[in-house]
């Protein structure tokens, strides 16, 4: 068995696609959807994300702005800045580049951002509203690969899903959304003693916690569905998942590749909720 490809990439050109026609529409009746991107310090990777987002915005006829802090700034100076941002009509979306440099607090920085410009999904009242069921933003890389499982066709209602890693950004909240749709969810993290006794019930698996190449094809159940979020650089300079693809694929029947899966799909969904959050202006 040869694994299909999830092919992030392309679908996420297709949403973006759809996203320029309603964009078009809000900026014809005056509102054209604005994202403002905060990056405190100088991560070279953070950078790169950001600009990849930038970029997105502007295909999709997005307004976006970025603002720059330097990574000793004073924590109540990131604050004021995002209570500007929140006043702000032009703005929609703010999304703070995480991970923040220390001592900033992380929760204190998310929790400052309105309920109703938090694209990112990551405000401890958007996280609420996902536990309870209720409407709200959906972290972007979770809801991207809720997209990947909806257009496969991939079948939840009372399957085995494992999930490991246990983020609030990723693992938490990609768990409570296949929980949502029925699944058997079981969470693990990359210290759950004897982890391939978990992975091999998956009938989907979802991977995301940094470490490369965590999850070999011997710990997949044959047929599986796999989602591969982790992305890592390699001593030799390539970029892999926490799945090792090659020995994955030859056991799954569906898998994401590293890069073009979940990468091009997060950007795709914090793009959906800009424009959500303008439209519900």
């Amino acid at each position: 068995m040869t694994a299909q490809l999830i092919d992030g990439a392309a679908l996420a050109a297709q949403l973006r696609s759809a996203l320029r026609q309603r964009t078009a529409a809000l900026t014809a009746s005056g509102r054209r959807p604005g994202l403002a991107v905060m990056l405190v310090g100088d991560d070279p990777a953070s950078r790169v994300y950001v600009r990849n987002k930038i970029k997105a915005c502007a295909e999709a006829g997005i307004h976006s702005e970025l603002h720059e802090l330097p990574a000793d700034v004073p924590e109540a100076q990131v604050l004021a800045h995002i209570r500007a941002l929140n006043a702000d009509p032009r703005i929609h979306g703010i999304l703070v580049q995480l991970p923040l440099p220390r001592p900033l607090s992380e929760e204190k920085v998310l929790d400052t951002v309105a309920v109703h410009k938090d694209v990112d999904g990551l405000h401890v009242h958007s996280l609420g509203s996902l536990v309870t069921g209720k409407d709200g933003f959906r972290p972007c890389t979770p809801a991207g690969c809720m997209a990947m499982l909806d257009h496969i066709g991939a079948p939840l209602e009372g399957r085995e899903a494992v999930v490991v890693g246990r983020s609030n950004i990723v693992g938490k909240p990609m768990a409570l959304m296949l929980l949502q749709r029925s699944a058997t969810v079981t969470i693990c993290t990359s210290r759950t003693r004897d982890l391939a006794t978990h992975t091999r019930r998956a009938d989907v698996l979802v991977v995301a916690t940094g470490k490369p190449r965590l999850v070999s094809g011997d710990m997949i159940k044959p047929g599986a569905i796999v989602i591969d979020v982790g992305i890592s650089r390699t001593a030799e300079g390539m970029l892999v998942g926490d799945v090792d693809f090659a020995s994955a694929r030859e056991v799954a029947a569906w898998i994401t590749p590293v890069p073009g899966g979940v990468g091009p799909m997060t950007v795709a969904m914090l793009l959906a909720n800009t424009v959500r959050a303008a439209e519900r202006h």
